[in-house]
């Protein structure tokens, strides 16, 4: 099954507050393995590791990248999380990326000149 992403479902989802605030809040829970309010880069991670990234978004596997690359590729994206410095993401920090990230992908889907939309398919 394919889900079709637009730029305007992602506007929406951005700008209900309700909404994006507790899914949000739910997948920074998911995220905090240990329930202290933060992110550690472990917790971060092991979520990046299990997502395949670079396999899901790029058809490149991370098999390829040395173990010393992985960790700092991982290590840039909890940076971009981390914008305090402080060595764990909170909440706020959480929230705040997210949103760039889904304006970022919004941006895209909306300025590319052969489709409005992105297909998202592993559901």
């Amino acid at each position: 099954m394919s889900l079709v992403i637009t730029e305007a479902a992602i506007t929406g989802f951005i700008n209900n507050a309700q909404v994006f605030k507790s899914s949000i809040e739910n997948r920074f829970a998911s995220l905090d393995a240990n329930g202290d309010g933060l992110i550690s880069f472990m917790e971060m991670a092991k979520e990046l590791m299990g997502l395949r990234m670079l396999h899901t978004c790029f058809d490149v596997d991370e098999i390829g990248l040395s173990h010393p690359d992985l960790v700092e590729l991982h290590r840039d994206i909890f940076s971009r999380f981390d914008s305090d410095g402080s060595r764990a993401v909170d909440l706020e920090e959480f929230g705040e990326e997210m949103k760039e990230m889904l304006i970022a992908v919004a941006d895209r889907i909306g300025t590319s000149k052969n489709t409005r939309s992105w297909i998202y398919a592993k559901l």
